[in-house]
């Protein structure tokens, strides 16, 4: 998409945006591109600078509140660690022995699909996705 500064023979400007220049330039032969002000098709793109990023445009820092969500799930993943037990891709096997066979246990966590996680729920066993942040992003 391109974004274009109109003027027409009356005067008046206005903006308008197009596929892409050659899209502007078709409709403008077939005299399909009317201004908004007097109906005229006597229109011209207006010169106008690109917005190219820049670094003013850029996002260079998260905002707070990211910094935020993501310590805050940083800790939890701590949290899981230190309290649970991983049990990697055994994670549907060891929570349906778990569920069946009523052990008591620490919670566990590892890896399982949707599908997987979805039979498990459907069984009525409690399963929670959480997501993993790597701890070498801060």
């Amino acid at each position: 998409m391109i974004k274009y500064n109109l003027t027409c023979k009356c005067g008046e400007t206005f903006e308008s945006w197009f596929l892409s220049s050659s899209e502007f330039d078709s409709l403008c032969k077939k005299k399909l591109i009317k201004c908004i002000y007097c109906e005229s098709s006597k229109v011209k793109k207006s010169v106008m600078a690109p917005n190219l990023p820049g670094k003013s445009n850029r996002i260079s820092k998260k905002s707070k509140l990211e910094k935020n969500i993501k310590k805050q799930l940083l800790d939890f993943r701590k949290y899981i660690e230190k309290n649970c037990k991983n049990v990697g891709e055994n994670f549907s096997r060891e929570a349906r022995s778990i569920h069946y066979e009523k052990k008591n246990s620490q919670g566990i966590y590892g890896k399982t699909t949707p599908e997987e996680a979805s039979e498990l729920i459907e069984e009525g066993i409690d399963v929670v996705t959480v997501p993993w942040v790597d701890k070498s992003e801060n």
